[in-house]
């Protein structure tokens, strides 16, 4: 059984090899004692496979580096699965809201970019996203900012999840809300054309 455990290990190291992780924030924090000060780290990190698995966590320790393994495994264990779009982009424009941090983020076309600050940048590279733009409102802790954009990535729903709750085909909504777009386009400049008039 023990050999076992070991092989699991192996592997579990081999595929963490591909995963992408991101620092976001080291905090140092002192403990004033009899003799001085003592110092501990607390680090907060974002963990992506590249392919749409993403997590975060956070660890505190004595040093850095231990800090900083704490805080990967801890984010290993929190990843989540989240559907995009084509494999470059979101479905859909999403609001996420943790405390006081407050995120809107919205999908973009071919070519944009990732654009964003601070820790919500780590979150969208590790999680594969190569088209999208995105603001902070309100805190800029990264902790609160990390969690109200978790928060708006589990909104998340593709048009395959809303298709089987509602029992239909994913081609019947995506086709209906493109149409949707195109019926409304002549109504509108009709109305404008008997308002000028």
């Amino acid at each position: 059984m023990a050999r076992e455990q070991r092989n699991e290990g192996q592997s579990n190291r081999e595929e963490g090899s591909e995963l992408i992780d991101k620092l976001v924030s080291i905090n140092r924090v002192a403990k004033v004692v009899k003799g001085g000060r003592r110092f501990g780290f607390a680090a907060l990190v974002v963990v992506g496979d590249g392919k749409g698995k993403v997590g975060y966590g956070s660890g505190k320790a004595k040093e850095v580096s231990d800090a900083m393994r704490k805080a990967l495994d801890d984010a290993k264990k929190k990843m989540v699965r989240i559907p995009l779009r084509e494999g470059r982009t979101l479905h859909h424009d999403l609001y996420g809201r943790f405390g006081a941090g407050k995120v809107i983020i919205r999908t973009a076309p071919v070519g944009t970019g990732i654009i964003a600050g601070g820790p919500m940048r780590a979150v969208f590279e590790a999680l594969g996203v190569q088209d999208v733009v995105a603001k902070s409102v309100g805190t800029s802790n990264p902790h609160n900012m990390l969690k109200a954009t978790f928060n708006a990535l589990h909104e998340m729903k593709s048009p395959r999840a809303v298709a089987a709750k509602r029992g239909k085909k994913v081609g019947e909504i995506v086709e209906r809300r493109e149409g949707e777009k195109q019926q409304e386009k002549p109504e509108g400049t009709k109305k404008d054309k008997k308002t000028k008039e």
